[in-house]
C-alpha cells in the first residue's frame, strides 16, 4: 500500500503504471496463444493426429477466447481488474502446464481449447479497453494502441526462442517457459494493480479537475450485464457493421495467420525456426503499426483508417500464396511488412467507433461482444483452413478467401455513420 501511495503521489500519473502492468499481462496471454502455432506440427507427428484434429482444438480455443470477451468485461466490473487478471493467468498456467500429460485428442481440446481459451479471453483486448476507458481521459487511442501492441510484442519475444526450444528439447519444454513467464508477473499484479483512479485518489489521466470523479455503473451480475449491454448495442446498425468487420479481422488474423502461417511455411520446406522468425518479424512491424494506429485514431476519421487497414491486409493475403510457392525471402518479407503493419491496427479505431456508437458506460462490454465476433471469425478460419489443408493438401485457397473478405470488410466500414438508422453519439446507458 505504501509503495502504491508513493507512486500515486509522484509526477508520473498512476494510470501509466496500471497500463504497464496490463501490457505485461496481455503480453503473456499473447505468448500463450501464439505458442500453439509452434507446437502443431510436433504434436501431429508424436500422436499421429491430423491437421484438422489439432485445428479443432485451436478453434475451440479461439471461440472461447472471444466468447469470454463480453463476460470478461462484466467480470472486471464485478470482481475488479486485479482479481480478473489473477484468475486469467491461473487458467493459462493450468491449460499449458498440464498439456505435457495429455494422451487423447479430447485432452487437447480441454486444455488448449477450454482452459487456455478462457484464460486468454479474460486477459485480452477487452481488458485493455476497460483499462483505457477507466484510467485515461486523454491519449486513449495512443494507450489502446500500445496495449494492443503487446500481442505483437509477445509474438516477437517468445516465438523464435520457443521454436528453437521445440526443435532442441521438444514441445513439452516450451510450455514450461510460458507458464513460468505467467507466474513471474503475478506479484506485480497483486502488489500494484488497482481497479480505478479513485482507488488511489486520482482522476483519469487528462481529466479536468472541475469534472470531478467519473460516475461508475452499479455492480451487476456479469451474465445480466453482458446481455443488457448486447441488447442496447444491437439497436444500432453500426454495431453490426463493426461486429462483421471484426469477425473478418479475426478470420484473417488469429485464426489464419496466427495459427496456420508456420505450418504453411513448413509445407513449403521452410524450417519452423525460420518461419517463427518471419512471424516474429511481422510482430515487430505490428508494434509500429498498432502504436501508429492509436496515434492516427486520435486525429483522423476511424472509418477511413479501417478501410485502409482491411484493404491492405486483403491484398497482402492474396499475394501470400505466390510468395510461398516461390519460397522467396524477398516476397515473404514484403508480405510480412504489409501484413504486420496492420495486423492489429484495427483495434484502436474500432474501440473509438464502438464508444461513439453505444456510449462510454456500455463501450467496454459492447467491445467485448465485438471481440467475441472477432474470435468466432478466428475459430472459423482455424478449423476451415485445417479442413481445406487436409482435403486439398495446401493453404492457398484459404489465404485467397481471407483476402477477398478483407476487401469486402474495408468497403463495409465506410457505411458507418451514414443513414438514418445510425447513431454516432453518446446514448444513455442500458438499464436493467
Amino acid at each position: 500500500m505504501a509503495l502504491v501511495q508513493t507512486l500515486a503521489r509522484g509526477k508520473l500519473h498512476y494510470g501509466w503504471v496500471v497500463a504497464a502492468i496490463a501490457f505485461l499481462a496481455l503480453l503473456v496471454a499473447a505468448a500463450a496463444a501464439r505458442s500453439i502455432s509452434v507446437m502443431i506440427v510436433p504434436i501431429e507427428h508424436e500422436f499421429g493426429w491430423s491437421r484438422a484434429t489439432v485445428s479443432a482444438a485451436v478453434a475451440v480455443n479461439l471461440c472461447l477466447f472471444g466468447l469470454m470477451g463480453p463476460f470478461a468485461a462484466a467480470i472486471i466490473e464485478w470482481l475488479g481488474v486485479r482479481a480478473t487478471m489473477t484468475m486469467a493467468l491461473a487458467l493459462i498456467a493450468a491449460g499449458l502446464g498440464l498439456t505435457p500429460l495429455m494422451t487423447q485428442p479430447w485432452h487437447l481440446i480441454l486444455l488448449w481449447g477450454v482452459l487456455l481459451g478462457c484464460g486468454s479471453g479474460m486477459s485480452a483486448v477487452v481488458l485493455a479497453a476497460v483499462v483505457v476507458n477507466r484510467w485515461f481521459a486523454a491519449r486513449r487511442g495512443l494507450v489502446m494502441g500500445l496495449l494492443t501492441a503487446s500481442n505483437a510484442t509477445g509474438q516477437l519475444i517468445f516465438l523464435p526462442p520457443l521454436a528453437y526450444i521445440v526443435e532442441q528439447a521438444g514441445w513439452r519444454a516450451a510450455t514450461l517457459v510460458v507458464v513460468l513467464a505467467g507466474v513471474a508477473i503475478l506479484p506485480l499484479i497483486l502488489l500494484l494493480m488497482r481497479n480505478r483512479p479513485s482507488d488511489v485518489g486520482l482522476l483519469p489521466y487528462g481529466a479536468k479537475p472541475e469534472a470531478g470523479m467519473p460516475a461508475s455503473q452499479a455492480v451487476r451480475n456479469p451474465l445480466t450485464a453482458s446481455f443488457q449491454a448486447l441488447a442496447h448495442a444491437a439497436r444500432f446498425r453500426d454495431f453490426w457493421i463493426l461486429f462483421g468487420s471484426f469477425f473478418v479481422c479475426g478470420f484473417s488474423a488469429n485464426g489464419l495467420i496466427g495459427t496456420h502461417f508456420i505450418p504453411a511455411c513448413f509445407d513449403h520446406g521452410i524450417p519452423e525456426v525460420m518461419a517463427a522468425g518471419l512471424l516474429a518479424a511481422m510482430g515487430c512491424f505490428d508494434i509500429i503499426g498498432t502504436t501508429a494506429s492509436g496515434w492516427l485514431t486520435d486525429r483522423y476519421d476511424a472509418r477511413r483508417l479501417l478501410f485502409a487497414y482491411y484493404g491492405l491486409r486483403g491484398l497482402s493475403l492474396i499475394y501470400l500464396p505466390y510468395a510461398l510457392d516461390h519460397m522467396s525471402l524477398f516476397g515473404l518479407s514484403v508480405f510480412g511488412i504489409f501484413y504486420g503493419l496492420d495486423w492489429i491496427a484495427t483495434v484502436p479505431p474500432t474501440v473509438k467507433l464502438i464508444n461513439q456508437t453505444v456510449g462510454p458506460l456500455n463501450a467496454g462490454i459492447a467491445f467485448g461482444w465485438l471481440f467475441a465476433g472477432h474470435q468466432l471469425g478466428a475459430a472459423a478460419a482455424s478449423i476451415g483452413a485445417g479442413i481445406l489443408r487436409t482435403e486439398l493438401g495446401a493453404y492457398a485457397e484459404s489465404f485467397i478467401i481471407a483476402g477477398l473478405v478483407c476487401v469486402g470488410a474495408g468497403l463495409a466500414v465506410l457505411l458507418i455513420g451514414r443513414g438514418g438508422s445510425t447513431r454516432l453519439a453518446t446514448p444513455q446507458p442500458a438499464t436493467a
